[in-house]
């Protein structure tokens, strides 16, 4: 039976956060959803983490891929929701999480529904509808944990795309949320918490870099982007010098 929300997880070498995601969703008020992980050939016992869980995981597949976003699209193709959530193996929801979203989906017919999320221990803010300065994050708070997702837009506005490896996130988002015809509605629930210690987080340069190209590509003044890049740049290059002097 098609299941109304997919729950999509991408993983490698993830045990040692898995579990507690997989808690999280064991927990939900409302278990009518369908998970379905793709794992990129871990080595460190995510596996029989996954094999574990059957109670809860619909489908799983585990091989060589070429990054999340290509992990991604190969979920979308096993899915069957109306909509789908991503949430990293670090991520946690909240108990009615599932219940909220589908009730809000059920409820506005809209294309993309977005609530708050917990980042570092903190309720995370709107940020203003600036999508020169905040992207995707001028019209939903966060790709993962906080963003429902109709999955029909893929349609519309294609896949992730391969050309980045952090930001395709960013690129199909903006484009999805700046066309007239989706509707995004913005709630006040609280969603879970986004772990945030994936490679935007370990890659400070390459995530600038993408944020970048993703800007560049969708904002009319390039000039200006290429102002705030350098301005990124410098903000961060204390870290990202330390970083890469670790690395060697």
């Amino acid at each position: 039976m098609q299941s109304p929300i997919s729950v999509i997880s991408v993983t490698f070498n993830a045990s040692k956060h898995l579990p507690d995601l997989v808690e999280s969703l064991r927990t939900q008020t409302d278990p009518d959803f369908e998970w379905i992980i793709v794992d990129g050939a871990s080595t460190d016992g995510t596996v029989e983490v996954i094999q574990s869980a059957n109670d809860v995981v619909t489908q799983w597949l585990s091989e060589p891929d070429f990054g999340i976003y290509h992990a991604m699209n190969k979920a979308l193709q096993m899915a069957t929701g109306e909509y789908y959530l991503i949430l990293g193996a670090d991520d946690r929801l909240t108990p009615e999480a599932i219940e909220q979203y589908k009730s809000h989906a059920y409820r506005t017919k809209a294309d993309i529904i977005t609530a708050k999320i917990i980042r570092e221990g903190k309720v995370e803010k709107r940020k203003p509808c600036w999508p020169w300065l905040y992207a995707h994050h001028a019209f939903v708070s966060e790709h993962s944990v906080g963003s429902l997702i109709r999955r029909s837009l893929h349609d519309k506005f294609g896949l992730y795309s391969k050309r980045y490896s952090i930001g395709a996130d960013l690129v199909f988002l903006k484009k999805a949320c700046m066309a007239p015809e989706t509707r995004v509605v913005q709630l006040d629930f609280i969603a879970g918490t986004f772990g945030f210690t994936g490679r935007s987080r370990s890659d400070r340069a390459g995530a600038i870099c993408d944020y970048f190209r993703g800007q560049f590509e969708t904002e009319k003044f390039k000039y200006l982007q290429i102002f705030l890049f350098v301005l990124k740049v410098l903000k961060n290059a204390p870290e990202m010098v330390k970083a890469a002097t670790k690395k060697s």
